[in-house]
């Protein structure tokens, strides 16, 4: 049975939560706040943290940065009614796996908890290579060949992404539901432009180019 954390301080939420994941067969325990939420984290092993992003005093944010620079991979959900696009990077960017907008649907927050815990142990390693290509996840560094790359925070994940379905055809709409978090409504050209904004930094002479485009399919990442 896997075992999940919910930290959030609305008290009739957390507890709607935690009867609605428990009747889907999960363990789950619970926190009201970011202390709180952090002893339980050092007491037990989770598979999965859904952590509000407004709790009092620490914030989830900074509780999320807490834990990635201590080396904790734990697969985390964030929730939050903030929903501009610069708040969605800033939650990734502090190490959060997926991102929910306030209010949403119980089911499709169930439909991501299973998402992240199909992920094997191998995506949760801090350090992700394929040939001469290595990424930092912790310290969010890029490396080609020795030479460390500056990818911004879109481009980072995208690259990430890949990485982790090497040798898969990856398609703009999958870029759109899972990276942008948009369904598959974001733009088609956003994605290409920073498409091409990856393989300017990546690809190097001499070196054989990392991302392919499959015609009329996206993009495919070569291991």
């Amino acid at each position: 049975m896997s075992r999940l954390l919910v930290i959030e301080d609305e008290r009739k939420l957390l507890r709607s939560l935690q009867r609605g994941l428990e009747a889907e067969g999960y363990d789950v325990a619970t926190a009201g706040t970011s202390n709180e939420g952090q002893a339980r984290l050092a007491t037990g092993e989770f598979d999965c943290v859904i952590l509000d992003w407004m709790l009092p005093g620490r914030d989830g944010l900074q509780l999320l940065a807490d834990l990635r620079r201590a080396g904790n991979r734990v697969p985390v959900i964030l929730l939050t009614a903030r929903d501009s696009v610069e708040d969605r990077v800033a939650g990734l960017d502090r190490g959060a796996d997926d991102y929910l907008v306030k209010p949403f649907a119980f089911a499709e927050l169930v439909a991501r908890v299973r998402a992240l815990l199909r992920r094997g142990p191998a995506d949760r390693d801090t350090v992700l290579q394929v040939g001469d290509l290595d990424i930092d996840l912790l310290e969010r560094r890029v490396r080609r060949a020795g030479e460390e790359l500056q990818l911004r925070g879109r481009e980072f994940e995208v690259l990430v992404y890949l990485l982790r379905h090497r040798d898969e055809d990856i398609t703009r709409a999958m870029l759109s539901s899972d990276v942008w978090k948009e369904g598959p409504h974001a733009s088609s050209n956003v994605i290409d432009v920073t498409i091409k904004e990856l393989r300017r930094k990546l690809d190097r002479a001499g070196l054989p180019p990392l991302i392919e485009t499959i015609r009329g399919v996206g993009y495919r990442l070569r291991s």
